[in-house]
């Protein structure tokens, strides 16, 4: 076979050198004649040649090369359906009992509902009429509680009668009043009004780390809350330091005037986990944090 055989600079150099970028000297190209009818299906330099359409006319996809794009675009729309299946329904009001399914096949998982739709003396209120609804509540009022806020009377009164019903908060006003007695806020290291000394802190904190519905109905729930608390003096010079506590608190809940509150609380120690091995902060900087770090509206 010649050069001037394969189609291809009729046995002329094909006007690229060896030594141009890109290029290739047609000296150096081996061709295979294919047997007569089959055509060539290579082009200059080795390059495929592209496949025709029947008939002729301009070159196309073959069908196989076809049916393959077709497969591919198909399997993408359908992993972007299934993705956009576990979306967020921002219009959804929390009704869809298929949204109460999914989250109760998942502890930790989000359950979608809009938690709270305002707040009442601080504290967050509006909560939904579900299940996930009952959970945000308990949630909150063991913030709401555990917090310093029920140290001084005022705020305490206020806090209580925004988590409670009239009824259960016209019960425990006045036992809460003689528990928050002056003994009780000096071992703290507080005056009669629940204040710390000028140079410390005084920290109280519920951090809930889940909720579990122990019963639910449509006009009432029983809802528990795990929770680490912090309680303690930060500052120099402190006999009474911060620590940490584990603890269950469970509410009773009631639906009243469209929101929930709560009947009746018990606690109860634990789960508590094994200690890490984190170092001790100076008061100094427990101080800070508390200062600096607020706390959230939690939803369940």
């Amino acid at each position: 076979m010649s050069l001037g055989d394969d189609g291809y600079g009729n046995g002329q150099d094909s006007g690229r050198s060896a030594g141009d970028p890109g290029g290739y000297d047609d000296r150096h190209l081996t061709r295979t004649r294919l047997p007569e009818g089959e055509g060539d299906s290579y082009g200059p330099y080795g390059q495929p040649r592209r496949g025709g359409r029947p008939g002729g006319g301009r070159p196309g996809m073959s069908s196989r090369n076809l049916m393959t794009v077709v497969g591919v675009v198909v399997l993408l729309l359908a992993a972007i359906a299934f993705a956009n299946r576990g979306g967020d329904d921002s219009s959804s009001d929390g009704s869809d009992t298929s949204t109460d399914k999914a989250a109760s096949s998942g502890p930790t998982a989000a359950s979608g509902t809009k938690p709270v739709t305002g707040k009442t003396g601080g504290i967050a209120s509006g909560f939904a009429h579900s299940e996930q609804g009952a959970q945000s509540a308990a949630a909150n009022f063991a913030v709401a509680l555990g917090g310093d806020g029920m140290f001084k009377a005022d705020s305490r009164h206020a806090i209580v009668a925004s988590v409670y019903t009239a009824e259960a908060a016209a019960k425990l006003t006045g036992p809460q009043d003689q528990a928050y007695s002056g003994d009780f806020l000096k071992k703290l290291g507080l005056d009669a009004s629940g204040n710390p000394p000028k140079d410390k802190t005084f920290v109280s904190r519920t951090i809930p780390v889940g909720t579990k519905v122990e019963a639910y109905g449509p006009d009432s729930a029983k809802v528990s809350v795990w929770y680490t608390g912090l309680i303690g003096m930060a500052g120099t010079g402190s006999t009474d330091p911060v620590r940490t506590a584990w603890k269950t608190w469970t509410f009773d809940l009631k639906w009243v005037d469209n929101d929930w509150k709560a009947e009746a609380d018990s606690q109860k120690d634990g789960p508590a986990p094994v200690s890490g091995d984190v170092p001790v902060s100076g008061s100094d900087e427990i101080t800070k944090a508390v200062q600096e770090f607020g706390g959230f509206t939690y939803a369940r």
